[in-house]
């Protein structure tokens, strides 16, 4: 058994027209996988799949466009991903929206919702759509992506922080309901990764030193560096593993 062969399957990745989702998808379709990209631009997702099909041959990459928001986009997601490559056997929840930064009594409501639905909502309604099958034939992975934010507490975005604690909870708990079943659940929690959802947290020299500063690797981090980890968690090499956070962070979290 190869441990980190993919070959075959068919992986699902929410938000990866860039930044992390995007590596992502590149790195799985170089483990052999087939590749959906979605994201709620078409032109963004149809690149990203010419240039993995232009890579490893036509047909291993499609785009399918959805906003997350949407229960009708995301289950033409999943009909069209089963129509082009029969099922779906990995599944990576990675978009999310941050519509505010402050303290957590001056959010509107409106800001606060949008936060639950797009991070925690809709990832357990794409969850919900996909998992099926995967309990039928008894093997599946999913994968969320959550932050270090769902770990410790935040002046800045505790909405947010809130809602990515929410998703390693629902690892947690899908895991155990279908662990019998050989469907595995868990969670990514990044540190600060140089993408352009990031940006407003690293374009500033100050506000970068300051994050990086007590993170024994001293630096921020890369989108291939998450990417790898996604591999790991689709392949047979965490077989054993479920319900669990994988934190890669350049250990800010355990330096004081």
């Amino acid at each position: 058994m190869k441990l980190f062969d993919l070959s075959g399957k068919t992986a699902v990745i929410t938000g990866s027209s860039k930044g992390i989702g995007k590596a992502i998808a590149e790195q799985m379709a170089d483990h052999g996988a087939n590749v959906v990209i979605s994201s709620r631009k078409a032109g963004p997702c149809d690149e990203v799949a010419q240039a993995i099909n232009a890579k490893h041959g036509e047909g291993r990459a499609i785009a399918v466009p959805a906003n997350i928001a949407s229960k009708e986009d995301l289950q033409r997601l999943v009909d069209e991903t089963n129509a082009a490559f029969g099922q779906i056997d990995i599944l990576v929840c990675n978009a999310a929206t941050n519509p505010y930064a402050g303290p957590m009594a001056g959010i509107s409501d409106e800001q606060f919702e949008k936060i639950l639905q797009n991070n925690v909502i809709s990832n357990h309604w794409l969850i919900q759509m996909v998992a099926p099958q995967m309990l039928e034939r008894k093997d599946g992975s999913i994968i969320l992506l959550s932050s270090i934010g769902g770990l410790r507490g935040n002046a800045l975005i505790g909405a947010y922080n809130v809602s990515k604690a929410a998703d390693m909870q629902m690892a947690r708990n899908l895991a155990v309901e279908w662990g019998p079943s050989n469907v595995r659940v868990n969670c990514i929690a990044p540190g600060l990764v140089q993408t352009d959802f990031a940006k407003y947290l690293w374009e500033n020299p100050e506000l970068l030193k300051t994050v990086t500063e007590p993170a024994p690797l001293k630096r921020i981090g890369q989108p291939d560096e998450i990417a790898g980890a996604a591999v790991y968690l689709a392949a047979p090499a965490s077989a054993y593993m479920t319900g669990q956070t994988l934190v890669i962070d350049g250990g800010v979290t355990i330096a004081w």
